[in-house]
């Protein structure tokens, strides 16, 4: 879609499609919502979590943020619009499921890997701050390898890849600094789950806690024992 009008036109096509077609089932919307999973993702146009979970309205309560980043408790301001929204999905709509999802080509990765392009942008710049422990880790282990004798290349596809695979493991960590959070994982009333989306070939990998990797969602099969599914 190109423009505004388009975006109108949309709404049209949505109202004739589904909303008066299923009418019962959008007035029941109308009296609240109870969704059972709250997705962190990424504000990037191309990686929408509702279409990419095959969710309805009502199923998903959606959170966005550059790279899908989480501030740990310590970083979280009075205001910030990401914990609130978190806040309110865990504490009042009750959800049972937290699911961090990052993607390949994230251009919020890429400004963490690359800060001197963005070190004019105010807000930009500090929020994908929040990344660079894992970029900075990946670095130290891979120049302590035997056989590494250069820092690695930043914009490589192997190293990016995996700095992208690691802030929505770092995303997991952030979320559990919050004891709101980690007493009810504790509790098993609410399970954390990390996905990440291939663009390019179309795949999404979920982690497999015992194995400690992403694995194709075709593989994966999450056994009835909720401590094995989640972190």
């Amino acid at each position: 879609m190109g423009s505004f009008h388009e975006l109108i036109a949309g709404f049209h096509n949505f109202q004739e499609s589904y909303l008066l077609k299923e009418k019962e089932f959008f007035d029941q919307l109308a009296h609240g919502q109870k969704p059972k999973s709250l997705v962190i993702a990424c504000c990037d146009s191309r990686v929408d979590p509702a279409i990419l979970l095959g969710g309805k309205p009502g199923d998903l309560f959606v959170v966005r943020s550059i790279a899908a980043l989480i501030p740990p408790v310590g970083l979280s301001s009075p205001r910030d619009a990401v914990m609130s929204a978190l806040e309110y999905g865990v504490k009042h709509l009750d959800v049972d499921h937290l699911i961090v999802m990052g993607h390949s080509a994230c251009g919020g990765i890429h400004a963490a890997l690359f800060p001197e392009k963005i070190e004019k942008e105010f807000f930009l710049s500090r929020w994908v701050q929040m990344a660079h422990p894992v970029s900075e880790e990946l670095r130290r282990e891979l120049t302590a390898e035997p056989t590494s004798e250069v820092l690695p290349d930043p914009s490589a596809p192997d190293f990016v890849r995996r700095v992208e695979e690691g802030a929505v493991l770092q995303s997991i960590e952030n979320l559990l600094s919050y004891d709101w959070i980690e007493a009810k994982v504790q509790e098993g009333t609410l399970s954390l789950h990390a996905l990440y989306y291939d663009l390019k070939s179309g795949t999404l990998y979920v982690w497999n806690a015992e194995k400690e990797d992403f694995e194709p969602s075709q593989e994966h099969h999450c056994p009835k024992e909720a401590s094995l599914c989640h972190f």
